[in-house]
């Protein structure tokens, strides 16, 4: 278990930034499939995946972006967050076994309101694009 961040409002600063790496698994996608009840064959059937033209199996858009709690509330800020909104675009597909590497920056802070803005993003082994979005918090002073 990686140890949670404990940034304040205040110890936060525009152009700071957070990375860290996940390899999706054959449980993470079983146990997402699960809890979601989403059977698209595109995402259970190989052979299904690689008749539609894909190169494998494509790994759950939402399993990948749900990454993007443990970039908020693990690492940029912390225990301190509390989401707001989430925007997210998915560029291209992920497969299983794929390494993503999760990159979050503050690009904006609202001291009215203790908010800030990450510009998030997710490449691959390949260093493709496969996510990216923002990321809307509240942060505890």
């Amino acid at each position: 278990m990686i140890p949670i961040k404990q940034y304040t409002y205040d110890e936060i600063t525009l152009g700071q930034v957070a990375n860290f790496a996940v390899t999706i698994t054959e449980d993470m996608m079983s146990k997402f499939r699960d809890i979601s009840g989403d059977v698209n064959p595109l995402h259970i059937s190989e052979d299904f995946a690689k008749d539609k033209g894909y190169t494998g199996r494509v790994v759950y858009g939402m399993l990948s972006a749900s990454f993007l709690s443990t970039m908020a509330g693990m690492y940029l800020p912390g225990e301190n967050c509390v989401i707001h909104a989430v925007e997210v675009k998915f560029p291209l597909p992920v497969y299983l076994g794929q390494t993503l590497t999760f990159t979050g920056e503050v690009v904006s802070k609202v001291d009215a309101y203790n908010t800030i803005e990450l510009k998030v993003s997710a490449t691959n082994s390949n260093n493709q694009k496969v996510l990216r979005g923002k990321i809307r918090a509240g942060v505890l002073k």
